[in-house]
């Protein structure tokens, strides 16, 4: 009867600790494209096939964009790069045009990044959508979150696959540029993950028109995972 009891106490103790794990590892995973890309988050969710975009119509750009690295098409392509053009699954309205960065010291910043997408003509045009373009500062745009992007494109032939979600971060009172009034942001989080080689690391850049990029290294951009969002 002892024996019986002592096992009985085990396997209710055993359970007890594999609930505790899964919990833990329910927790630990964080589906990031439905945390930032919903109908709660964004006016207009725009499905470009080989990236999607969770469009605000107020800031007259994205909030986040969502896509999937395969580590075998990282190797470079297609060199010439096609033109920007406005987004045609948006109402004129909520449109922003080439002509809204002139002269506003911003330079058009992809946010899914052209040199990941330069495998296929189709891929390549997608990303060129004005909507998954945001206004960035010269010097970060060219020399600080580019590392970010090339070390996505790095972790990617690594794995094998990555999935990669850049998070726009905006004020309450938003900067605007351009004859429609696009929202510029104060920065941008860049989230790559891999759930079956649990993987994940994210980094976050100031979007600072006179940052300096002398000394600038991607381990200063890491934070924790959990300090990404809007």
């Amino acid at each position: 009867m002892k024996k019986i009891q002592v096992t009985m106490a085990l396997l209710v103790l055993l359970t007890f600790i594999g609930c505790g794990d899964s919990t833990n590892k329910k927790e630990d995973k964080v589906d990031y494209k439905s945390k930032f890309i919903n109908k709660t988050e964004c006016n207009q969710i725009i499905d470009k096939e080989f990236l999607t975009i969770c469009y605000d119509y107020k800031l007259k750009g994205a909030k986040s964009v969502a896509y999937h690295l395969d580590g075998d098409l990282m190797k470079g392509g297609i060199k010439k790069r096609p033109s920007f053009y406005k987004e045609p699954a948006l109402d004129k309205k909520y449109q922003i045009v080439t002509t809204d960065y002139t002269n506003s010291g911003y330079d058009r910043g992809h946010l899914a990044p052209d040199a990941s997408f330069d495998w296929s003509q189709e891929s390549l045009d997608a990303v060129y959508s004005l909507a998954n373009i945001i206004p960035q500062a010269p010097q970060v745009n060219r020399n600080m979150w580019v590392k970010a992007e090339d070390y996505a494109r790095d972790k990617a032939m690594e794995l094998g696959e990555l999935d990669v979600i850049n998070v726009v971060k905006y004020s309450k009172n938003v900067k605007r540029i351009g004859k429609n009034k696009m929202g510029v942001s104060r920065g941008f989080y860049k989230v790559l993950y891999n759930d079956s080689e649990k993987y994940k690391e994210c980094f976050y850049y100031i979007n600072r028109l006179n940052a300096s990029s002398r000394e600038d290294t991607l381990k200063k951009h890491k934070v924790g995972c959990d300090e990404v969002g809007y």
